[in-house]
């Protein structure tokens, strides 16, 4: 049987790498959704308090609910929305935000927040801060902020 010549091209990296490569894992654990494009807004002046935003995508095919969150960079970390009550703006805690298979959860700015207060330290436009949301299920979704005097 004649073979082509281009066979053995192909299948040199395929012998040489299967010879010495480990077993990939599965992948461990249901779906996970992830944060991106996240901002932190900071103030012309130091302040007790910040806002967090940015978006928290559901791709898997089960809903998942924050029900809290913590960052090493502020004393407490909570969900927040804000309102519109007898002509004000009010803030209100959200103790627990659902996030249905296939949507986006956005946070942001006059609407669903991170209410992030007593800074550790102070922030420079640019610095980056991490956050963990926690999930009802008891897994953590990891979310990055870009610290920003303007939203994007």
């Amino acid at each position: 049987m004649k073979t082509n010549p281009f066979t053995k091209w192909l299948l040199a990296p395929v012998l040489i790498l299967g010879g010495c490569s480990k077993e990939i894992p599965a992948a461990s654990g249901p779906c996970l959704p992830f944060f991106e494009a996240g901002w932190i807004r900071i103030g012309p002046t130091a302040m007790p308090m910040m806002g967090g935003f940015g978006r928290i995508q559901n791709g898997c095919a089960e809903d998942v609910a924050v029900v809290g969150a913590s960052s090493p960079h502020f004393a407490d970390v909570s969900l927040h929305r804000t309102i519109s009550e007898d002509g004000m703006s009010r803030m209100r805690p959200v103790p627990r935000l659902e996030v249905e298979s296939g949507t986006t959860a956005v946070l942001e700015p006059g609407g669903l927040h991170l209410m992030l207060m007593q800074p550790v330290g102070d922030f420079e436009a640019g610095s980056e801060v991490s956050v963990t949301l926690k999930l009802e299920d008891g897994r953590e979704l990891p979310a990055k902020f870009v610290v920003q005097a303007n939203a994007p």
